[in-house]
């Protein structure tokens, strides 16, 4: 992809609030937008900042499969389902030790999963 057409593509993305697309070109294509961040847009540059200081401190992207899983969690600890976020939790223990898994839990997840004491805060 050509670089004002990237830049493009990256610009018009987050004017129109799609992040996530805008994420994906930031993330396949960071060297190259580091070296010409000027050329994007004041918003763009501040999303490249943040991908690129989440990416320095050690936090991987979270998969779409396990979104999915975070979201079952926080369903079920809304709804007080503790059978089904016991078998969430031991079913994908790993998932919860990832850094940033812990700024999508809500606070019912939070509250119930530290109880269970399957995350620390």
């Amino acid at each position: 992809m050509i670089l004002q057409e990237l830049i493009s593509n990256i610009n018009k993305s987050v004017d129109n609030l799609e992040l996530s697309i805008a994420r994906k070109y930031i993330e396949e294509n960071i060297e190259i937008l580091k070296e010409n961040k000027t050329l994007l847009n004041s918003n763009s540059r501040e999303l490249l900042v943040f991908i690129s200081n989440r990416q320095k401190d050690g936090y991987e992207q979270l998969t779409r499969n396990e979104l999915m899983i975070i979201h079952a969690i926080n369903t079920n600890a809304t709804k007080f389902d503790l059978r089904e976020l016991k078998k969430l939790v031991k079913e994908n223990a790993m998932l919860l030790v990832k850094k940033d898994v812990f700024d999508f839990l809500n606070a019912d997840a939070k509250v119930i999963l530290e109880g269970m004491k399957a995350i620390n805060q």
